[in-house]
């Protein structure tokens, strides 16, 4: 039987609602803060109770609408680059390129081999730098018989697209959908720390390539023993391999993607070496979109149909912002988040650094299951996250880092839009999918828990 949950909106409301219940039962409390580095922490010795506020019905409808004040920032960077990146897919240049790949895969036996770890390492980047997610689902249809072709099964048609770019989400080093608000929530500069980040997105990129080249070999010495074996023969019985039609790479495809790559390189030059927040680099994906959009032959009017859906379709995300961000204005303003500081402390506090970083990661797995928005979990987690680093003695860079990981469990989760939309796509039974992907999670599992040592180790800032 199919597990149903409340969808994001009824959960975040439902949290609002607690909150408020919360705020006439919970003591309020705080913690004295001091200036280090320009940034206010925690002193973790010093909490101490103070009356609370109780929060009524009033108080609890109008924190969505402060929410949105508080978080307009992020919100609108979020609309800004969700409209960027649909002028991008609007001129075509992504498809060709995956078509470009596709194609070459029949005329070169090199190229054959490569196919599988080049277009996870290209999802992946897409996960990585813009966020690649809901955009893989389309490429199910080309994948899928594509790897059929190859004399694969269905499960790694949907592994190259899928598993790649949620990989290279929860790995990512400058998506600014999960790093970008959740290192703007903590309070660290924007795309801090990205030199660690990049050898973990590096680790769990190849980690996935190497799992998958395993698996496909297998199927390919013995085919029947895929779990999708039958499904397979019927789809290979109904449809022709390769009849996805696939967009012809261009001059113009090609300087697109050279303005994008060098746009990517502009936000890390300007992020890294100028500081810029999210203003500067909201304002480069406006201009990146307006120089693509003239790159490649956007009327106006397409152009700004394109940039208004991809706005559109982040709506939603705008709004889980919002609300998540009320969350937090609700338990402020009642004066109770250091209390609830205070009591998760002895859950994650550890005689080991590296161990309460290992907790938080744990902690992150688990909301995902039933947030698995990766902005609405930054913003509705990182308020929380944040300080409690700072009392554990954890930094607040691994933090980010502990949140990010704990999105690698995406893939399997049956509470995922994605997911689900990726299964169905597929014609995959979601009991099948997970089946296979127990033993992929639980490596990812021994992967985080390894990758969050280091970070500790080196002080990571």
């Amino acid at each position: 039987m199919r597990l149903r949950l409340p969808n994001t909106f009824i959960l975040l409301f439902a949290i609002l609602a607690m909150i408020a219940l919360a705020s006439w039962l919970v003591p309020g409390g705080q913690y004295d803060t001091h200036l280090v580095d320009g940034r206010q922490l925690i002193d973790p010795a010093s909490f101490h109770y103070i009356a609370s506020k109780p929060q009524g019905p009033v108080a609890l409808m109008m924190a969505p609408i402060k929410g949105f004040v508080e978080a307009a920032l992020i919100i609108g960077f979020v609309l800004i680059v969700g409209g960027a990146f649909a002028v991008l897919q609007k001129t075509a240049a992504v498809d060709a390129m995956i078509g470009a790949v596709v194609r070459a895969h029949s005329r070169s036996p090199l190229v054959r081999a490569a196919v599988i770890p080049v277009f996870i390492t290209l999802f992946s980047l897409g996960g990585a730098t813009f966020g690649m997610a809901e955009e893989a689902i389309p490429f199910i249809l080309i994948f899928v018989p594509l790897a059929l072709a190859l004399g694969y099964d269905s499960i790694v048609g949907v592994s190259i697209p899928f598993v790649g770019s949620q990989v290279g989400f929860a790995a990512a080093f400058i998506n600014p959908f999960n790093v970008g608000v959740a290192q703007g929530i903590a309070g660290i500069p924007l795309f801090s720390g990205m030199g660690y980040r990049l050898i973990v997105w590096a680790v769990a990129t190849a980690v996935t390539v190497l799992f998958m080249m395993w698996y496909a070999a297998r199927i390919k010495r013995h085919p029947q023993s895929s779990p999708t074996w039958a499904l397979d023969q019927e789809k290979r019985k109904e449809s022709v391999p390769g009849g996805v039609e696939l967009v012809a790479m261009s001059g113009r495809h090609g300087a697109v993607l050279a303005l994008f790559a060098a746009s990517l390189g502009v936000m890390v030059l300007g992020v890294v070496r100028y500081q810029w927040y999210i203003e500067e680099i909201g304002a480069l994906f406006l201009t990146m979109a307006i120089l693509i959009g003239i790159v490649g032959r956007l009327n106006a009017d397409t152009f700004v149909a394109a940039f208004l859906q991809g706005a559109r379709d982040l709506v939603t995300t705008a709004l889980v912002i919002a609300l998540a961000r009320g969350t937090v204005i609700l338990a402020r303003d009642a004066h109770i988040i250091d209390t609830m500081l205070h009591a998760l402390t002895p859950l994650v506090q550890s005689a080991s650094p590296i161990i309460a970083a290992q907790k938080m990661f744990v902690i992150q797995s688990v909301i995902n299951f039933f947030i698995h928005s990766g902005t609405g979990q930054a913003a509705l987690t990182m308020p929380i996250m944040a300080p409690l680093a700072d009392l554990v003695g954890v930094s607040r860079q691994t933090a980010v880092l502990a949140f990010q990981l704990g999105e690698l469990s995406t893939p399997m989760i049956p509470t995922s839009g994605i997911t689900v939309g990726v299964l169905a796509l597929a014609r995959i039974p979601w009991l099948t999918w997970a089946r296979w992907m127990v033993p992929l999670q639980l490596i990812y599992l021994v992967m985080a828990l390894a990758l969050l040592a280091p970070p500790v180790l080196m002080h990571w800032q």
